[in-house]
């Protein structure tokens, strides 16, 4: 019975986390493809866009990877992959754009923003904490499995309500980037759609990874309720 659940669960956050990944993929090939009428590298483009914001403090560095790409508001830098710093193309300039979102974010006390960085410490700990709990409670069984399992929801819910959390963060962003891009010129009016196109697949990434976390917590609770049943 319980392996019904878990399909119905799990294949949703499934089909949508391949195809999302797909879709990015595909955007990004394309648009790497296209270079940019500025005629910018992503590093440029996102230093035009913190110099003009007054943010000229925050640091544009070059980090190993495929779309690592990251703002990191503890040390206040922008990371961007070698083939966006140094790339002239309509996605480099998009991605990097983004990432200048979430500068602009902080600089804005933006209060999603704001709460996602609050949460991110507990986040980490209950990504690390709740598989270990769920697996401590399989192997004690018994009355001890459901209060290791019910401790493992809670952690499962921090990881899920910062997902929820992040989705209009990053979307947020990616308006924030498209505004700057238009507003400083940096991208011309023919590529404006390309940039939105790609963004948009980036963002359905996180769509994904909202669904299956709330699939997956939903998943537990059903399961937490199976046990209290058997007791």
């Amino acid at each position: 019975m319980w392996i019904n659940y878990y399909w119905w669960l799990a294949i949703p956050g499934l089909i949508l986390g391949v195809y999302a990944q797909f879709k990015l993929n595909a955007a990004y090939a394309r648009y790497s493809e296209i270079g940019s009428g500025s005629g910018l590298s992503g590093a440029e483009a996102a230093r035009e866009i913190l110099d003009r914001a007054g943010l000229r403090n925050i640091p544009v560095e070059e980090i190993r990877g495929r779309l690592t790409d990251h703002f990191d508001p503890v040390k206040k830098a922008l990371f961007l992959s070698s083939e966006n710093f140094h790339g002239h193309s309509v996605a480099a300039v998009g991605v990097a754009a983004h990432e200048t979102g979430h500068a602009l974010q902080q600089q804005a006390a933006y209060s999603l923003f704001n709460l996602r960085m609050a949460i991110a410490p507990a986040t980490q700990f209950a990504s690390y904490g709740y598989m270990g709990i769920t697996l401590v409670g399989w192997f004690l069984g018994g009355a001890l499995f459901s209060k290791f399992l019910l401790l493992a929801i809670v952690l499962f819910a921090v990881i899920t309500f910062f997902q929820i959390v992040t989705l209009p963060v990053e979307f947020d962003a990616s308006h924030r980037a498209e505004q700057q891009l238009a507003k400083l010129g940096l991208v011309r009016g023919d590529e404006v759609p390309a940039v939105h196109d790609m963004l948009n697949a980036a963002a359905l990434t996180y769509v994904a990874a909202m669904l299956a976390a709330v699939m997956q917590l939903l998943e537990l609770i059903l399961l937490f309720n199976r046990g209290r049943n058997r007791d």
